[in-house]
């Protein structure tokens, strides 16, 4: 299961409690010559809070590195 998949089902808002997210990925620019030609090479995972918006953002290269994703993010939500 992708990581993405995995953050949607296990995601619970920190601030109403409210099970499951809308994920998407978004790229953004960096600093001096990659922002100069707009080159987007920062990479990111953002999950929503489907009941009231919450957001929040992170960064895959982390969560992807680590051998048991799954834990990862049963560290993150308990």
């Amino acid at each position: 299961m992708k990581i993405d998949e995995q953050l949607a089902q296990r995601f619970v808002c920190p601030k109403c409690q409210s099970a499951g997210a809308a994920v998407k990925r978004f790229a953004a620019t960096g600093t001096g010559l990659s922002r100069m030609f707009d080159i987007e090479h920062n990479v990111f995972i953002v999950a929503s809070c489907r009941n009231c918006g919450y957001t929040e953002v992170y960064n895959p290269e982390i969560l992807e590195g680590k051998d048991d994703v799954g834990a990862v993010l049963d560290l993150i939500f308990g």
